[in-house]
């Protein structure tokens, strides 16, 4: 067996036959509860019940609720057959925790089906699951080269980052949110732990979004409205969902994670109007310099040297709103992190940068070129995530995640 490049292929968890009996039991649990489940549609409310089964991951397009867990981990599956074990068993998982119901009765000699954290029922709540997949597993463990997606490969080191490896990268992204924190962490113990043998944590951050204030979008821990400009429901077609290349990778989407850490302490002595200067919008509504509200689109044609709207501020490099840039937008979910402090007692929190994208280097690749050197890097600095490619979604029933490249 080869070992994964990013760790131990054993692992110090449960032996791999136990992972598999493990996921054969938890198939079991779950085509009831998952059966009755519709369609995938668009879904934008953070409140909304999130769809399992459709041509999409449906949590993609929701708007991020108020917590929110993203994990990295490295597989270790010993072959490509236990590989299909472990994606069926995460879709087996999820379909229960997405739908809810009685966990099984194993029997008084063996440990608990559940972790009882949401008590003896697992209601149906607005669990939202998203499962992505690295270049690294396309390697040679699992004969999988042929078929990795046309645009995926580890993510790019920026002029601006200061990358932690223990914090990069990884075979497979998982990305876990509800409303309610333990809804998330009662996800996150139930799928680790059914698929212990088959997979092995990286790296995990917790996230949360605060509530609009006092309308539109929420703000990120800098102060500013984060997301404005997110693409509309007629434009995720053209510039999120990939067509196929190869086609098992149609109705997926790539997904970019950046851990950014933000120095508050140092931004908070910043001018209020130095601040709005870099963001190019006013912090109290949101709106561009040069407008009144936050959805008023900002009139750089009238404003080419930038008197009003800095040249070098964060919206005006990001979206140029020129023809030529206008297909490099992204669809952006992010949310903020607090991790308390670090070891010189400084606040440690920040954006849990995530982002959804058609091409990679054509949409998040060419923003994040055009960023370089921007006024903002002096007041944060990403540290980890990675690139991923989220699966397509699970058709019905009877589908699992990774099916069609795992066949």
């Amino acid at each position: 067996m080869t070992n994964s490049p990013h760790g131990p292929a054993s692992g110090s968890g449960l032996p791999r036959r136990s992972f598999l009996r493990r996921a054969a039991m938890g198939a079991g649990l779950t085509v009831a509860a998952g059966a009755g489940l519709g369609a995938s549609s668009a879904v934008t409310d953070s409140t909304s019940a999130v769809p399992f089964h459709g041509p999409h991951q449906a949590a993609i397009l929701r708007k991020p609720p108020t917590q929110t867990v993203v994990a990295s981990f490295d597989a270790v599956a010993g072959s490509k057959a236990e590989l299909a074990e472990l994606f069926r068993a995460i879709t087996d998982r999820a379909r229960f925790l997405t739908a809810g119901g009685a966990p099984a009765a194993l029997g008084i000699t063996a440990p608990p089906a559940d972790s009882g954290v949401l008590g003896p029922v697992v209601p149906r709540s607005d669990l939202g699951v998203i499962l992505g997949v690295g270049a690294s597993l396309f390697d040679d463990r699992y004969g999988l080269a042929k078929l990795k997606p046309a645009k995926l490969k580890p993510m790019t080191t920026f002029p601006d980052d200061a990358l932690d490896p223990a914090q990069c990268h990884g075979d497979l992204s998982l990305i876990l949110s509800a409303n309610d924190t333990d809804t998330v962490l009662h996800a996150l113990r139930d799928i680790a732990r059914a698929t212990r043998g088959g997979m092995q944590l990286r790296w995990k951050l917790n996230g949360f979004t605060s509530p609009p204030r006092p309308d539109g979008t929420p703000r990120n821990l800098l102060g500013f409205k984060d997301g404005t400009s997110n693409p509309t429901d007629s434009e995720v077609d053209s510039l999120v969902w990939t067509s196929g290349e190869p086609a098992w990778t149609a109705g997926g989407s790539y997904q970019v994670v950046r851990l950014i850490r933000m120095l508050v302490e140092f931004w908070d002595r910043v001018s209020l109007a130095e601040q709005e200067n870099m963001f190019g919008r006013r912090r109290d509504t949101g709106a561009p310099l040069d407008g009144t509200a936050e959805t008023d689109v900002p009139g750089y044609a009238d404003d080419p040297i930038g008197t009003v709207i800095p040249l070098t501020s964060h919206i005006r490099k990001a979206n140029p709103r020129t023809p030529e840039t206008d297909g490099s937008r992204i669809l952006r979910r992010a949310v903020n992190y607090d991790r308390g402090i670090d070891s010189n007692g400084n606040l440690d929190m920040g954006l849990l940068f995530v982002c959804y994208q058609q091409d990679l280097e054509r949409q998040f690749e060419a923003v994040q070129t055009r960023l370089a050197g921007e006024p903002l890097t002096d007041y944060i600095s990403p540290f980890g995530g990675g690139y991923f490619f989220a699966l397509p979604g699970v058709t019905g029933p009877d589908d699992h995640f990774g099916r069609s490249l795992l066949a």
